[in-house]
């Protein structure tokens, strides 16, 4: 069985700048033989739950300011329909058109660079409770079980505002939050983590929920949480990857 996956895709450079975080998504590619991915990216926020059905989805560069080079790059990883009317079914959730945003593309284009697996987008619906989301996940949960990665795409820690240059060193608030959440796994403990809102510098780490929030997807859609990666990008993005299995 397949674990499920959170995943911190911080800036949109980690596609091209061979951080600890870009190598280590590579290695975990080549760890994983799935038959579909299913991904919540943070940058697709939505009021109602949605799936997305279309069967070769765009590359969206839903960003601005950074090199043509980023601009220029593309993942044409075919999208499934027929499992995205199975999502539809199964979660009572709208089918509409939609490309890869680059929380989907940015790391799927490093764990499989091949672009040849199917890839369902599902939309973060950013108004429902902690336990709503938790539940998502666990009506995704046995789909794992036919070989079909769920991977909840976001940043452990996600303060644009007092982004720092890159090589910077983590300011303690943000360690501080990060560890918090890593202590609330290591300890089993749930239930802390549906009140993650009252950690430690959650509101300096976190001013909009919608980065958090796709590991509480993950969770749902998993067992026992470990984490597999830690590092630490412009200071204040913890780029921290964790499985459920």
């Amino acid at each position: 069985m397949l674990p499920s996956l959170f995943i911190s895709h911080g800036s949109p450079m980690l596609a091209l700048n061979t951080t600890p975080a870009h190598r280590f998504l590579r290695e975990l590619g080549r760890t994983l033989t799935p038959k579909a991915v299913i991904v919540i990216s943070a940058h697709w926020e939505s009021v109602s739950l949605r799936v997305s059905r279309t069967a070769w989805p765009e590359t969206l560069h839903d960003f601005g300011n950074f090199p043509r080079e980023l601009f220029e790059c593309r993942y044409p990883a075919p999208g499934e329909p027929a499992l995205a009317e199975r999502l539809a079914s199964l979660l009572d959730a709208s089918l509409v058109e939609r490309g890869f945003d680059h929380g989907a593309w940015v790391p799927l284009s490093l764990m499989f660079p091949e672009a040849n697996i199917p890839v369902v987008s599902v939309s973060l619906p950013v108004r429902w409770s902690n336990e709503a989301l938790v539940a998502l996940g666990e009506k995704l949960a046995p789909l794992r079980d036919e070989g079909i990665l769920i991977i909840g795409s976001g940043s452990l820690t996600h303060n644009l505002y007092e982004t720092l240059p890159m090589g910077s060193q983590m300011p303690e608030w943000v360690g501080e939050f990060s560890d918090w959440v890593s202590a609330q796994f290591e300890h089993h403990d749930r239930e802390a983590l549906l009140g993650w809102q009252e950690a430690p510098q959650a509101a300096r780490n976190h001013p909009s929920p919608e980065h958090f929030q796709p590991l509480l997807v993950a969770m749902g859609a998993g067992g026992e949480g470990r984490k597999l990666h830690h590092s630490v990008e412009h200071g204040v993005l913890a780029m921290d990857v964790y499985a459920f299995a």
